[in-house]
């Protein structure tokens, strides 16, 4: 789906196994730049019932099967001299 500026959508996360995945996931693109978009359902302390965001930009996203940026690789050397 090609989005167009200032819009997106959200889908039903089917895959979701814990509290901390979002209910909802999509794309939306603001201002000519993209955003991957999470959403999760939640309740305030007097009971109204909202959705929470978080909004990431493509490209600081990790490419499947790459790793986190704040990870070091599995053979990260912390011992070298200089």
């Amino acid at each position: 789906m090609e989005n167009k500026d200032n819009s997106g959508a959200l889908f039903k996360n089917d895959r979701r196994e814990t509290e901390k995945q979002p209910y909802y996931t999509g794309d939306i693109r603001v201002a000519g730049t993209d955003y991957r978009i999470s959403a999760w359902l939640n309740e305030s302390q007097k009971g109204v019932k909202y959705m929470g965001l978080k909004v990431t930009p493509k490209d600081e996203l990790p490419s499947k099967g790459q790793q986190s940026q704040s990870a070091p690789p599995d053979d990260f050397d912390d011992d070298l001299p200089f």
